[in-house]
């Protein structure tokens, strides 16, 4: 048995997130079937740095999995890509030692969230970036980010649903850019909670269009109530840009 490290591509429109679900189209279940071909009908796991939600894209997803086949390393990508379904790709495969594990060995994750700021829609990009057409307050929303770099309780901006009780992770670096047309946001952190990204993106926007002050976002974090922070932004905006690891 060798363990492989794969880093994926998806376009999560016609997906049901990430995870494997009951009657639901996930990226595993894509892959996994895959795997069970070309291993005779034998389960195969994968294993993922984090698990997307319905709608989200990734560019640089990571997953591990264990394989008894003989196959060189460098003809699985040729192997896998030419059963994957047309929106997923794999853009890396090197073999890794038995104990890594793409998930729990991730030191640091980047996330990012694309918006279109045309005033008319673009129905090409519909799927693959929200479309925001009103005017944003840069420096204000440049220093609301300020006040949540570093390691805090993100309580006020996850999702009343998650199961997760530890909700204390570090932000290392926010960003925003203009590229092609589109304002992209920039998140880098050791860890994400359910929708925290999203929570983040929509609460900036407020600021950005003055209905939430600028240092009203240390009262938001302090408050450990997702009652505080803006709306959630839609999944299609989303993507898991890069996972980290030590090496």
């Amino acid at each position: 048995m060798k363990r492989l490290k794969c880093i994926i591509s998806y376009d999560g429109t016609h997906f049901s997130g990430y995870q494997v679900q009951p009657n639901q189209r996930t990226v595993q279940g894509d892959f996994e079937e895959v795997l069970r071909k070309m291993h005779n009908s034998q389960s195969v796991k994968i294993h993922a740095s984090g698990r997307t939600d319905a709608h989200v894209h990734a560019y640089g997803q990571v997953i591990h999995f264990d394989t008894s086949l003989n196959i060189p390393t460098d003809r699985w990508k040729k192997a896998l890509n030419s059963l994957l379904p047309e929106d997923i790709c794999v853009r890396e495969v090197q073999s890794v030692s038995p104990d890594f594990h793409a998930r729990f060995d991730a030191v640091s994750k980047e996330y990012r969230y694309k918006i279109i700021k045309s005033q008319e829609r673009d129905v090409f990009q519909r799927h693959h970036a929200y479309h925001f057409p009103y005017g944003l307050d840069y420096a204000a929303m440049k220093e609301a980010s300020q006040y949540v770099i570093g390691t805090h309780d993100f309580t006020s901006f996850c999702s009343a649903k998650t199961e997760v009780e530890d909700k204390i992770r570090t932000i290392y670096n926010i960003e925003f850019f203009e590229e092609n047309d589109e304002l992209v946001f920039r998140f880098i952190g050791n860890g994400f909670l359910y929708n925290m990204v999203r929570i983040l993106v929509g609460t900036l926007l407020d600021v950005g269009q003055g209905k939430i002050k600028s240092v009203e976002m240390k009262k938001i974090l302090e408050a450990q109530s997702r009652e505080m922070a803006g709306k959630t932004a839609p999944g299609h905006g989303l993507y898991l840009w890069q996972v980290h690891y030590d090496n």
